[in-house]
C-alpha cells in the first residue's frame, strides 16, 4: 500500500466496533487511518454517533465505497456470508476467526485472498505468544497446543442453553474439553482466541488444538487465558493471561488495544493469511 491514509470499513458496532470507530476518529489522521464506512445490523444505533455519509445501510453496498481494509467485529455468520466478497474488494481483518473452523470456508477465503492479491488478517486478540506458536509450527517443532479460557458465566454466549442453569456462587464448572473444531460452533463469540491459536498452529489445525472453557463465578473482574505449548525433547511453555473485564463482557479490556494494534499493521502482505 502507499503512504496515503488506509481507508477502513467497520462491520459491526458493538463494544469492540465502537472502540475502533472512536479510535479511528480520534487518532486516525496521525496513525494513517480513515473511516470508509460503518455498518451495523441495527442502523439506528449509528445515527447519533456518525456522519450520515459514513453509515452503510445495506452491507451488500460495501463495493460502492473506496475501502482498503474491511474489519468484521460482529458475528461469524458475516464472515461466512460476506468474507469471500470482502476479499474481492479489500483486505479483510476477520474479528470472528471461529468461523474458520469450517474447513471449506477457510479454504474459500484463502483462495479468494490469493486470487485477488489481498490479505486475510487474523487478529491475535487475547492470544499471548501467537507469533511464537506460528514460528514453531512453520519450523515443524510444534507437537501440541492447548488453551483454557476461564470466565464468569455471564461472559459466555453459548449455543443450546449450555450454561442457562448457572447460579451465583457455584464456583468452577468445566463446560467443554476437546478439539477447538468442535468447540467453535458451541461458543462462536467466546473462543476467537482459540481459533487464532489454531490458525497459528496450522499443522495441528482446529482438530488438533485442544480447547477448554471454564465457568467460574469467582472471576468477577477478569478473564483468564492459559496456553500450553509443547515442542520436542520435553520442551514446554505455559502462559497465564489475566485480562480485566466487566461482568457480562465477552471481550476483556486488553483485547481492545490488541485489535487496534492489529489494525495498525494492515499495510498489505500480498495474498496470504497473516496473524497480527
Amino acid at each position: 500500500m502507499t503512504d496515503r491514509a488506509l481507508k477502513v470499513g467497520i462491520v459491526g458496532y458493538g463494544h469492540l466496533g465502537q472502540f475502533l470507530v472512536e479510535k479511528i476518529q480520534k487518532e486516525g489522521p496521525e496513525a494513517g487511518l480513515q473511516l470508509a464506512f460503518v455498518w451495523n445490523r441495527n442502523a439506528d444505533k449509528l445515527r447519533d454517533s456518525l456522519p450520515k455519509e459514513l453509515i452503510l445501510h445495506d452491507l451488500s453496498d460495501f463495493t460502492r465505497r473506496d475501502t482498503d481494509v474491511i474489519v468484521e467485529v460482529c458475528h461469524p455468520m458475516i464472515v461466512k456470508e460476506f468474507g469471500v466478497r470482502f476479499l474481492s474488494h479489500a483486505h479483510f481483518l476477520v474479528g470472528s476467526p471461529s468461523a474458520l473452523s469450517d474447513p471449506q470456508l477457510e479454504q474459500d477465503l484463502c483462495t479468494a485472498a490469493k486470487q485477488h492479491g489481498k490479505t486475510l488478517y487474523v487478529p491475535s486478540g487475547a492470544l499471548w505468544g501467537g507469533q511464537d506458536i506460528q514460528k514453531m509450527n512453520d519450523s515443524g517443532t510444534l507437537r501440541a497446543l492447548s488453551i483454557r479460557m476461564s470466565k464468569h458465566p455471564s461472559c459466555f454466549r453459548l449455543t443450546g442453553g449450555l450454561l442457562s442453569d448457572w447460579r451465583e456462587g457455584e464456583g468452577r464448572r468445566v463446560l467443554y474439553h476437546g478439539s477447538v473444531a468442535e468447540l467453535c460452533p458451541i461458543a462462536p463469540n467466546n473462543v476467537n482466541t482459540m481459533a487464532a491459536a489454531a490458525i497459528a498452529a496450522s499443522k495441528l489445525g482446529f482438530n488438533g488444538v485442544t480447547g477448554e472453557i471454564v465457568s467460574d463465578t469467582t472471576l468477577s473482574d477478569y478473564h483468564i487465558v492459559e496456553v500450553e505449548v509443547t515442542g520436542p525433547d520435553g520442551f514446554t511453555v505455559k502462559t497465564v493471561r489475566q485480562n480485566p473485564a466487566k461482568l457480562g463482557a465477552v471481550t476483556g479490556n486488553a483485547t481492545y488495544n490488541s485489535f487496534w494494534s492489529s489494525l495498525l499493521v494492515c499495510k498489505g502482505h500480498g495474498g496470504r493469511v497473516y496473524l497480527c
